[in-house]
């Protein structure tokens, strides 16, 4: 089912949870998907299966494609494109142990026309406007050049 800013008590019968969203004008979710405590910028798409905690603001005409999971601390820009199955972290685990306090967490930026591949994973980073991040990569330092990036961990392979 397609549900829309419009018609959005329909969740309350479906197996979503859409619970304190600020919606935008022309906002798109496919169910089911949970939503938390989110901003969503005007015709943001969401697609199933995908999940988006406390406090994540997601900027105008952003695509958020099924299976991806957005935690808390995330900011992502207008007219992005986030691909299937991508995973963001908040937490670097720097003590070495598993402490679920938002003061251990770290701020993921993503600025505006950035393209993150299928099953990427982003950790707390910057990633500057007009990168592209190809599928399976895996993101550990800010990425502040305009270009291509792949791999494990993702690396520049050309500069646009």
């Amino acid at each position: 089912a397609v549900i829309t800013k419009l018609n959005i008590s329909y969740f309350t019968l479906l197996k979503s949870k859409v619970r304190d969203v600020k919606f935008g004008d022309n906002c798109t979710i496919i169910e089911p998907s949970n939503l938390y405590e989110c901003n969503l910028g005007n015709n943001v798409f969401v697609g199933p299966f995908v999940e988006i905690t406390n406090g994540v603001k997601i900027g105008d005409n952003t695509k958020i494609s099924s299976h991806s999971f957005i935690c808390n601390l995330v900011t992502i820009g207008k007219n992005c494109f986030i691909g299937h199955g991508v995973v963001f972290t908040n937490d670097l685990f720097k003590t070495g142990e598993i402490i679920n306090d938002v003061k251990n967490f770290f701020p993921t930026n993503i600025e505006n026309n950035v393209i993150i591949g299928s099953n990427s994973t982003i950790l707390p980073v910057n990633i500057c406007s007009g990168a592209v991040i190809g599928a399976g990569s895996v993101v550990t330092k800010d990425i502040d050049i305009k270009g291509t990036y792949a791999g494990n961990p993702a690396k520049l392979l050309r500069k646009f």
